[in-house]
């Protein structure tokens, strides 16, 4: 019973917190798709209600009416063995059902799950897929944020989220490099608590000795790589890069405004327009720019085991999470042994494991108690609406040479 009361509440809260994200945006906001890469506010409301309807409430309740049988195309993402869907890049095109319409359709999904509770009707089976549920909907919530920063980023008013989102800290902690010998390592989730199928399985992975720098690249820092020509050197890119730099026009990151006559750079946040912080971390960068950073400034991107192995090891918080997503140079792959899960939602993760590279960490939009070292986001390499920067890797000896001088 405890254990059903504390998975209704953390329910609850998902759900009132996802509302509490879509409140300060009126029905216009919430309906606008300005690139196919973003979802309007309202799909991700229904889509994660959908889940739960879909999932749950169609297995667990065998008396349960859908609110409207058309949101079963409408809201469905990807899940091709739940039926037909609509495409990504037209979701803005659904005008109809509206914001209000979708508030409807939260409220009776909630209540139909808040039924199951107070019948016992929660068996262990039930209970994994709400435990799943809730977070998919943590992972739509930081979405639903990184969506609408890019709708209102092209307003030509470029206005405010609201006045006091979550933003990135400044980074505080002493610039330096976190050694690590090497050897074998165990990464990949275990234990107790909740992980995604493509966490698993745990297993052994061998390690060079290496280092990783002990705070994420700020903007300072690449204002440097701006000023010595970054963006035009081929050089320092990928070709699949350079190409990509040279069919897109890029000079910056994402969401920065071009240098004043003063020199100053403005940034549009969630909070608007605002004069960019030096000492934060640069965030809205595609894996290209991080790579050719990384060979500008004489090191690399880190493997996600390296990553993982050295996190294990650090404290949660302060510079090391919550400040934005980090590439790796691991391409999304399956870990050895890895296995889906069964039926549909054996289509949440492991059909994604092509053509995208793997981030570890969290963003400052990331939910609270949602980041864990294991935890593998995934982008494409040209990505760079979501909250994403870098941290530096390099191999031992060059670190401490480094340091020597």
């Amino acid at each position: 019973m405890t254990k059903g009361r504390s998975l209704a509440d953390r329910y609850t809260s998902t759900r009132d917190y996802t509302e509490s994200l879509a409140a300060p945006l009126s029905p216009e906001d919430q309906t606008v798709q300005s690139m196919p890469d973003v979802s309007p506010t309202k799909w991700h409301r229904a889509h994660t209600s959908w889940f739960f309807e879909e999932f749950v409430l169609a297995e667990a309740d065998p008396g349960y009416e859908a609110f409207d049988p058309s949101y079963r195309y409408l809201f469905n993402s990807y899940y091709e063995s739940v039926g037909a869907h609509g495409e990504r890049a037209t979701r803005g095109l659904v005008s109809r059902p509206g914001a209000a319409e979708i508030s409807e359709y939260r409220a009776h999904v909630d209540e139909a799950i808040r039924g199951l509770f107070r019948r016992g009707a929660i068996s262990e089976s039930t209970a994994r897929t709400l435990e799943l549920g809730i977070h998919h909907e943590c992972q739509h919530q930081e979405l639903l944020l990184m969506d609408i920063k890019n709708v209102l980023y092209s307003n030509p008013l470029r206005p405010a989220y609201c006045e006091a989102p979550p933003h990135p800290e400044r980074i505080v902690a002493k610039a330096g490099w976190l050694e690590h010998d090497g050897g074998l390592v165990e990464i990949g989730h275990s234990g107790a608590g909740f992980c995604f199928d493509n966490e698993l399985p745990r297993h052994l992975v061998y390690l060079y000795p290496f280092a990783l720098a002990s705070t994420p690249v700020t903007c300072r820092e690449w204002l440097g790589f701006i000023a010595d020509g970054g963006y035009e050197r081929s050089e320092l890119w990928l070709s699949e890069g350079w190409a990509w730099l040279q069919t897109s026009s890029i000079s910056c990151p994402l969401y920065w405004e071009p240098a004043g006559p003063d020199g100053d750079h403005r940034v549009f946040s969630l909070r608007g327009m605002v004069d960019m912080d030096p000492d934060e971390p640069v965030c809205h960068v595609s894996y290209f720019e991080a790579d050719a950073y990384a060979r500008w400034a004489g090191a690399r991107l880190p493997t996600e085991a390296e990553w993982e192995a050295v996190a294990d090891g650090e404290p949660a918080g302060g510079a090391w999470f919550g400040n934005v997503w980090e590439w790796t140079s691991s391409a999304y792959a399956p870990y050895p042994g890895f296995r889906p899960l069964e039926g549909s939602l054996g289509e949440y993760n492991g059909k994604f494991m092509v053509d995208q590279y793997v981030l570890r960490g969290g963003s400052f939009g990331t939910p609270p108690g949602h980041s864990r070292t294991t935890y593998r986001n995934y982008f494409p390499a040209g990505a760079r609406w979501p909250f994403t920067g870098l941290r530096l890797a390099t191999d031992a000896f060059i670190a401490r040479s480094a340091a020597a001088r």
